[in-house]
């Protein structure tokens, strides 16, 4: 069985495989790092978080760890507020013993250095041929923009109630984010769709997003139209949040045809509309439901029983036992 501690190096190590800017491009994140803490000086040293050394991905972390307690059984859900948090314990106080919850969006520390990820979008953007001094210029006053809308957040709520609790928590954002990524990658690549509307059933082929069509939240087309060509596609569905609006113009110049992502601000779209992209929108947490199905998909390989809750549309890819045929009389 696996520990906390374990369990969320669990979650690097997939990550890290399914990251779009490649190991080598993650060494060189957590190299330039490194130089940056061995830079300051030491009265500065003191304010650093040295998880960052290792880990790479600011806005997931452990935020409870009682040291002691080995995981079999999950509480996971793609929101964990006060509410999921009063419900592990709940369960526990009724039989049903969470020894973890896991959430997807970030709290504590991670929330307050989501900005810090977005770094990754250089590196993405890069591959795709448009120059790095543009995509860092462009990135750089992005993730300033969202410093400053994280900064206020009430960031440790949820967080103090866990500790009071005594309920084991860690969240998981651009972990599971790269994951999701990562899949969609393959998949698409693998189906080869020529329009638009072939990627729209494409995508209504995976669970997520057939449970999220039936209830009201489908993957969309905001730009473009079903027969329009899909030409290079770029998934857009990991980085921490939304880009910059104005990488839209430049990904149109540099080759790109069609986005798909999980959501999109109005600027964002009006912006690749004018930039005559295709961009369809797969959907917020289905997307996000997906990316941590293939997290929780290895937990349960390793003998954890997976809770969902908080909007998680759990759906299981492992091999499932066959039913006892019934033997006739």
């Amino acid at each position: 069985m696996l520990t906390i501690r374990q369990v969320f190096e669990l979650g690097l190590k997939l990550a890290i495989a399914a990251d779009p800017r490649g190991r080598a491009g993650v060494l060189r994140h957590l190299a330039r790092v490194k130089k940056a803490y061995q830079d300051l000086k030491p009265s500065e040293k003191k304010w650093f978080d040295q998880e960052k050394l290792t880990n790479p991905y600011a806005d997931s972390a452990v935020h409870v760890d009682d040291g002691k307690t080995t995981v079999r059984r999950a509480l996971a859900g793609i929101d964990i507020n006060g509410p999921e948090i009063l419900l592990a314990s709940q369960l526990n106080e009724r039989g049903k013993k969470i020894d973890l919850v896991i959430s997807h969006h970030p709290e504590g520390k991670g929330l307050a250095n989501l900005h810090e990820v977005m770094e990754l979008f250089v590196d993405v953007y890069d591959r795709y041929h448009v120059p790095v001094h543009i995509a860092e210029k462009i990135i750089e006053e992005r993730i300033k923009e969202v410093g400053r809308g994280v900064h206020p957040i009430n960031h440790f709520q949820a967080i103090d109630i866990a500790k009071a609790l005594g309920i084991n928590f860690i969240s998981t954002h651009t972990i599971t984010d790269n994951l999701v990524d990562n899949f969609m990658r393959g998949f698409l690549a693998r189906k080869k769709s020529a329009t638009v509307g072939d990627l729209m059933e494409a995508l209504l082929e995976l669970p997520e997003y057939q449970a999220a069509k039936r209830a009201g939240a489908g993957p969309k087309i905001i730009s473009g139209g079903p027969g329009h060509r899909t030409g290079k596609i770029l998934i857009e569905m990991t980085g921490g949040t939304n880009p910059s609006p104005k990488v839209y113009e430049r990904l149109s110049q540099y080759g790109i045809s069609t986005i798909v992502g999980m959501h999109m601000r109005d600027e964002a779209m009006k912006q690749a509309s004018e930039s005559h992209l295709n961009v369809i929108i797969a959907g917020h947490i289905s997307s996000d439901s997906l990316g941590m199905n293939l997290f929780l998909d290895e937990l349960e390989k390793r003998g954890v029983e997976i809770v969902p809750c908080g909007g998680l549309i759990r759906v299981s890819r492992l091999p499932q036992p066959k039913a006892k045929s019934k033997r006739s009389h």
